[in-house]
């Protein structure tokens, strides 16, 4: 084992995913076209997967080529996030700075909380119809709620000899949100956005099964009418990494923003 809090190399991280994933596929092939333990009827042959990403890379499938599908969802998931996450920050800091903003706002928060994101697609329709709108709606509820949560905790977890001395220093305005409040916040606020970026790619593809004409979640519905079970798992593995490679970004930009903290 290496020792606590030495980093690893990137190419020796790259390589263990490397033989990880080449073992997934391995043990997925011996058990499903070798020895026959899994039938191909439920779940397909690394082979069958491969044809069906050459299908839809190539000819396209469910009105577009993997590429559009991709692009769609990334589109929406970057928007939807990037506004719940934006308000909920802002929101969840300003709650936990001030008692009063909390009591305003707690109560609201309180009941919006427990509701589920997939029970806003009802309601979603019904405002903003099918269309793009609707479903970033929805991305918009189920990321909002992880980052108010977590930059509020965030706020709270900070050491009281850092509030005082602020005030003793007459530290107020932007300057203090800038100097105590955010950079206090942040670990808990990174936190709260990878919950959000993650609920929100889960929201996503099920409001994509709804009345989308294109997009991941399109694949997976329109994969399983089809009884295509090749391209309901390349519609997840699509969703996967999508969400990995934002994911990544995220964890990049959490390096940036805190240097100091250990990888």
């Amino acid at each position: 084992m290496q020792p606590p809090g030495k980093a690893r190399h990137p190419l020796a991280a790259a390589a263990t995913t490397l033989v990880a994933l080449a073992g997934v596929v391995l043990v997925w092939h011996l058990l499903t076209a070798e020895w026959g333990v899994i039938s191909a009827a439920r779940f397909p042959t690394p082979l069958e997967v491969g044809l069906a990403v050459q299908q839809i890379v190539v000819e396209g499938y469910s009105n577009g080529r993997l590429y559009e599908h991709v692009l769609r969802s990334v589109g929406l998931v970057t928007m939807g996030f990037a506004l719940a996450s934006s308000v909920g920050v802002v929101l969840g800091l300003a709650m936990g700075a001030s008692r009063t903003v909390e009591a305003l706002v707690n109560p609201v928060f309180l009941l919006l909380r427990p509701i589920p994101p997939l029970a806003w697609i009802p309601l979603a329709i019904v405002w903003l119809g099918l269309g793009n709108g609707a479903k970033m709606m929805v991305i918009f509820f189920a990321a909002f709620v992880p980052s108010v949560i977590n930059s509020y905790t965030g706020v709270r977890q900070i050491d009281k000899p850092i509030f005082e001395a602020a005030a003793m220093l007459d530290v107020r305005g932007w300057r203090y949100w800038r100097e105590v409040l955010i950079p206090g916040a942040l670990p808990s606020i990174f936190t709260g956005l990878r919950l959000s970026l993650q609920a929100s790619w889960t929201t996503l593809v099920a409001a994509e099964l709804v009345g989308a004409v294109a997009g991941l979640g399109q694949i997976l519905n329109q994969a399983a009418q089809d009884i295509y079970p090749a391209m309901i798992v390349v519609g997840m593995i699509s969703v996967a990494a999508c969400g990995w490679l934002m994911t990544l970004g995220l964890v990049w930009l959490e390096r940036a923003v805190m240097p100091w903290k250990p990888r």
